[in-house]
C-alpha cells in the first residue's frame, strides 16, 4: 500500500505495521504513565464517568533525523524544533505519543462507562501526499489501537474534517470513508447506527442502560457537513437531510423521556481565536442553536474537537438564561504551524456526570508536557485542573458555567489568565490575552447565535458586570 512521503519527498510506508502485536507491544517500550496526582479529588458518590480523546492526528513519518525538514510531514518541510521521542511542537502525533496517552488512561485506574472520540485521525499534511486508502488505513488503524488497549469499553466516534480525502469534503451522501469507518466501528455500533453512518456519517445510539433513571442517548453529529472548506455540500439547505433527522431524533427522545449527549467534531459557535467567524458556515450554525435552544430541556451536554484547544461555551436562551453546557476538548496532537505564535501540550479528559440526570459533574484534564516528557524519555502524564477546583464552581450545569464566567468578566479578574492557560493546555505559562483577545474568548463562550454575538462584540460594556 501507498505510503505518506516526507516533506523533500522521502516516503515510509508504516501503515500495515500499526496493527502487528510484537511492534505494539516494542513501541510500549519506555512509556511511562503516572496514575492521576494524589491531589486529584474523589469521584462524587455514584457519579458515573467517560473519557473523551480527540485530534489524535497520527503522522507515521515522524522519526528524529539530523534534518529538522524531514522530521514530519506534517511540519511541510519546516525545520522541527525541538523533536524528541513523543513529537515536535511543529509535527502530529508519532504513533508513540498516542499510545501514551492511551496507556495512561488504561493505566490511571478510573472506572469509565464510554469513551467519545471526536475524529480527525489522518495528519496535517497536503492532499497529494494522502488518498482515500491511506486515510482509510489511518482510521482503521486508529481504531484497532483504541480497541486494543480498551476491549470492552463502548466507545462512540465522530467523522473529523481529516477523516475524509481530500480532507474537509465529506459528502452528503454514500462514500467509500463512510462505509469504511462504518465496518471499522460495527463492534461498537448497533445496526441501525451503522446504516446512518454509511448514508452521511452520522448516527444515534442508546448508551447501555443505567439501573435507574433516563435513558442517555448519544447522537454523533457530522458538523463536517456544514465546514466553510467542504465545497461539495456549498448551497445545500441540509446536507443529507441530517438537520431534519436531527430534529426527528430530538423529538423522539422527547417524547420517550431520555437525556440527550450531542458530540461532533467541528463545534457550533464562534472561534475564540478568530473575530467574528463561526466554526461552521453561519446558515447552519443559525439552524443548530435554533434546535438545540427548542430541545435544551433534554440535551445535558454537547462535546467537541477540532480546534485543539480546551474551550467551554454556554448556549443562552433569547431571553439570556444558561440552558446549555458544550464543551471544547484540546488535542492530542501538539502541532502548530509556522504562522502560530502558541501551541498545545497533548491532553486527554475525564468527565463525570450524574448517573439519573446526565448532567456533567466535573471534569479532569489531563496533559503532557511535551518538552519535559522529550528531555526524560518518559511519557509522564499528569492532572492539569479540575474544572470545579479551578475555577470554584459547584458542578458544570450551565448555571453554574455561567457564574464562572461573570467571574471571568470581572474587571482584572484572577481566573481568566487560568482559563486563558488552560485554553493553550499549558503550553506556556507566561501567556498574556490583551483587550481585543479577551473579548474575542468572552463572547465567544457566551453568545453562539449572530445576533447576540454581534451584540457582544460591539458592545463592550455587555462584558462587564457591576
Amino acid at each position: 500500500m501507498g505510503g505518506v512521503r516526507g516533506a523533500r519527498g522521502a516516503t515510509l510506508s508504516p501503515w500495515g505495521l500499526l496493527l502487528l502485536p510484537l511492534l505494539l507491544r516494542n513501541a510500549m517500550h519506555g512509556l511511562v504513565s503516572s496514575a492521576p496526582a494524589p491531589a486529584s479529588p474523589e469521584v462524587p458518590f455514584g457519579a458515573g464517568q467517560f473519557w473523551h480523546i480527540t485530534d489524535l492526528h497520527l503522522d507515521p513519518t515522524y522519526h528524529i533525523t539530523i534534518n529538522r525538514t524531514q522530521v514530519c510531514a506534517s511540519s511541510k518541510g519546516v525545520n522541527a524544533s525541538s523533536p524528541g521521542l513523543f513529537g515536535d511542537f511543529m509535527c502530529d502525533s508519532p504513533y508513540k505519543l498516542i499510545l501514551s496517552a492511551l496507556k495512561f488512561m488504561k493505566d490511571s485506574g478510573q472506572q469509565a462507562s464510554f469513551m467519545i472520540w471526536t475524529g480527525d485521525s489522518p495528519p496535517h499534511v497536503p492532499a497529494k501526499e494522502l488518498s482515500t486508502k491511506v486515510v482509510i488505513d489511518i482510521i482503521g488503524n486508529m481504531t484497532s489501537t483504541i480497541r486494543s488497549f480498551f476491549p470492552e469499553l463502548q466507545v462512540f466516534p465522530a467523522l473529523g474534517n481529516h477523516d475524509y480525502w481530500p480532507q474537509d469534503q465529506l459528502p452528503a451522501s454514500v462514500s467509500e470513508v463512510y462505509s469504511a469507518a462504518a465496518d471499522f466501528w460495527k463492534p461498537w455500533l448497533t445496526d441501525e447506527a451503522v446504516s446512518t453512518l454509511r448514508k452521511g456519517g452520522f448516527y444515534t445510539q442508546i448508551v447501555q442502560p443505567s439501573i435507574s433513571g433516563p435513558l442517555l442517548r448519544i447522537i454523533s453529529l457530522n458538523t463536517v457537513l456544514y465546514y466553510g472548506p467542504n465545497k461539495v455540500t456549498l448551497n445545500m439547505t441540509d446536507p443529507a437531510n441530517q438537520l431534519e433527522w436531527l430534529e426527528e431524533v430530538l423529538e423522539m427522545a422527547l417524547q420517550n423521556k431520555e437525556k440527550v449527549y450531542v458530540i461532533a467534531h467541528v463545534p457550533v459557535g464562534y472561534l475564540p481565536y478568530a473575530r467574528n467567524t463561526t466554526a461552521i458556515r453561519e446558515y447552519y450554525n443559525e439552524r443548530l442553536i435554533e434546535i438545540f435552544r427548542r430541545y435544551s430541556s433534554i440535551i445535558a451536554g454537547q462535546f467537541f474537537g477540532h480546534t485543539h484547544r480546551d474551550s467551554i461555551m454556554i448556549l443562552l436562551d433569547k431571553k439570556g438564561n444558561p440552558i446549555n453546557s458544550l464543551f471544547v476538548a484540546p488535542a492530542v496532537t501538539p502541532v502548530k504551524s509556522l504562522w502560530e505564535v502558541d501551541s498545545n501540550n497533548p491532553g486527554v479528559r475525564l468527565y463525570q456526570y450524574d448517573p439519573l440526570s446526565y448532567s456533567v459533574l466535573d471534569l479532569w484534564q489531563f496533559y503532557l508536557n511535551l518538552t519535559e516528557a522529550n528531555m526524560k524519555n518518559a511519557s509522564d502524564w499528569k492532572l492539569e485542573y479540575v474544572m470545579t477546583k479551578a475555577y470554584g464552581i459547584e458542578d458544570l450545569k450551565p448555571e453554574s458555567l455561567h457564574g464562572m464566567v461573570k467571574q471571568l468578566i470581572a474587571p482584572h479578574s484572577k481566573l481568566f489568565p487560568k482559563y486563558y492557560n488552560n485554553y493553550f493546555v499549558s503550553y506556556d505559562g507566561n501567556k498574556f490575552c490583551e483587550e481585543h483577545c479577551r473579548i474575542s474568548q468572552l463572547c465567544a463562550i457566551q453568545y453562539l447565535d449572530l445576533p447576540s454575538y454581534t451584540d457582544c462584540i460591539g458592545n463592550e460594556d455587555t462584558l462587564h458586570y457591576e
